[in-house]
């Protein structure tokens, strides 16, 4: 069991923070499919931006299940402050801050894993946040900034005298991106450098290389990103696993329908008729790839301009695999 505060995640299996993909309909999916908890999509500590459409939609949190954790990205300690405290009047429950990101566009702004760069910085980052709200603060970092500056130990002991609850640790640095493996010696010796529960995080993706990852590193729990993509039932899969030792029968082509007419359900009805159908794209593509569902099939699908043309277009693609008239590869 993972504890964040008042809050005992009894399944210490968690759906990472991934931009673009783990919006509420990708949350609610993940938490059916066996995740103990799932972190928002980051938000900007610019309030000025929060306007747009997209972050409203990724400050709305109505009847989402418990706890809600939102995490927030910036450099400016007062900006990240003001955010946190925010986003816990509009219902986070946690707040998780983003020093993990290597993507370009958030580390050009100083934010993201471009902080682990400045550790004093961070340090003030995290003391202003944990003292601006009443709830429970995480964090989310890489092992370092590059290979030859690998400093997640000492950011592990900021964060835990600023009072972060919670990290969670990408086994790779920023300079790595998603190149190479992650190596989880890092991990493992932040496990022995703090107190506070630590999540391993980085190419987790199936049952025995949670268990590998839990042994190794001695983490209080995983967290699981990109291996959830079209394959949320990952979460199930990982918990029979750790639980029995054996692996759960891989659903079915009927099953596998049913899962992704339910999730764009919930995409259309998030963000409307035109940006639902947009976005749902990527998940039949996701779905289509991981499951081996042909996909070939993901062109045809890509051209398809409503919902209804969506979904019918969806039954007819796995009517065909399971009647064998398409090759499922």
């Amino acid at each position: 069991m993972l504890t964040i505060g008042p809050y005992d995640v009894t399944v210490p299996v968690i759906l990472a923070p991934m931009a673009g993909v783990t919006d509420r309909p990708f949350r609610r999916l993940c938490l059916m499919m066996g995740a103990g908890m799932a972190v928002s999509e980051m938000i900007t500590c610019d309030t000025r931006l929060w306007k747009s459409r997209k972050t409203r939609l990724r400050l709305a949190h109505d009847g989402e299940a418990e706890p809600r954790s939102v995490q927030i990205a910036g450099g400016d300690p007062d900006m990240m402050a003001e955010a946190a405290r925010l986003n816990e009047a509009l219902g986070a429950q946690i707040i998780d801050v983003n020093m993990g990101c290597p993507a370009k566009k958030v580390c050009s702004k100083a934010a993201g894993s471009a902080l682990l760069k400045d550790e004093a910085l961070v340090r003030a980052i995290l003391e202003r946040v944990t003292g601006a709200v009443s709830i429970p603060v995480t964090l989310k970092i890489r092992t370092g900034w590059s290979p030859e500056h690998r400093n997640g130990v000492m950011i592990a002991r900021i964060a835990e005298e600023c009072g972060i609850q919670a990290l969670a640790v990408h086994g790779r640095t920023r300079h790595c991106m998603y190149r190479g493996e992650a190596e989880y010696d890092t991990i493992a010796k932040i496990c022995q450098a703090v107190s506070i529960p630590i999540i391993a995080n980085g190419d987790i993706n199936s049952p025995e290389k949670a268990k590998y990852v839990l042994d190794y590193t001695g983490a209080h729990g995983i967290m699981i990103g990109r291996a959830a993509q079209g394959r949320p039932w990952i979460f199930n899969e990982i918990n029979h696993y750790l639980k029995h030792g054996t692996h759960l029968m891989p659903p079915d082509l009927v099953e596998i329908r049913n899962i992704l007419l339910d999730h764009l359900a919930h995409l259309y009805e998030f963000y409307g008729e035109r940006s639902g159908v947009r976005i749902a794209r990527k998940h039949v593509d996701w779905y289509l790839h991981a499951n081996h569902c042909g996909q070939v099939f993901h062109r045809v699908f890509n051209r398809l301009e409503c919902s209804v043309a969506q979904c019918d277009g969806i039954r007819e693609h796995f009517e065909r695999l399971m009647n064998g008239e398409e090759i499922a590869a």
